[in-house]
């Protein structure tokens, strides 16, 4: 249970983890009544010190229109290229698919694919799958289908339901070879990165 009068205390004190801490309860209404206002201030104190957590969810607030005012795609693309840098796998893929979407940035394949790599790399099964289809279709980089059918594959472990079809279309397209080398890929990533626990 969230102690609200010891997180405000520490939060005024200028501690960036009770401010992010106090942000989370008032934007999901934990033992206070919900106000998107304050949320997002305190998210920007604690986001203003560095915090990356801070940072994504200032972002994602800008993303969704969620701070009383309207939708800001640029500053949210912004908090999360700070919360990115920092190694914030959601941010990472958040950014990624702004990119791809060209939603606040101009659109760029390649900047996507950078930062869908660097999210896929911590096992975040979305940024996979986008990662995926990047390389099926050739954009920001050559087509590799045995590269898209690994990805996909590594999706599917972590328990992204999109890349189960994708899978199935792909497979026909490969050589045996070519897709148990795929597969023996996907296998040795699995072995040597924990899944993400995507929000």
């Amino acid at each position: 249970m969230v102690n609200i009068d010891t997180l405000q205390s520490a939060a005024q004190s200028g501690d960036a983890e009770a401010q992010f801490q106090l942000a989370l309860a008032y934007d999901n209404a934990d033992d206070v009544p919900r106000d998107p206002v304050a949320a997002a201030n305190w998210y920007r104190f604690a986001a203003e010190q560095g915090h990356a957590q801070a940072q994504f969810h200032l972002g994602l607030m800008f993303n969704a229109g969620d701070i009383g005012f309207e939708r800001d795609d640029a500053a949210a693309a912004l908090w999360f290229e700070q919360a990115a840098e920092q190694g914030d796998a959601d941010a990472q893929f958040n950014l990624g698919l702004m990119y791809y979407q060209a939603e606040g940035v101009e659109q760029d394949d390649i900047v996507a694919l950078r930062w869908f790599e660097a999210a896929a790399e911590q096992g975040h099964g979305k940024a996979q799958f986008n990662l995926g289809a990047l390389y099926f279709n050739g954009h920001g980089t050559d087509v590799d289908l045995v590269k898209a059918y690994q990805l996909w594959l590594q999706a599917v472990m972590q328990g992204d339901a999109n890349a189960h079809a994708n899978i199935a279309v792909l497979r026909d397209k490969l050589s045996d070879d070519e897709a148990e080398a795929a597969q023996a890929a996907a296998v040795e990533w699995a072995n040597t990165h924990s899944a993400h626990a995507e929000n």
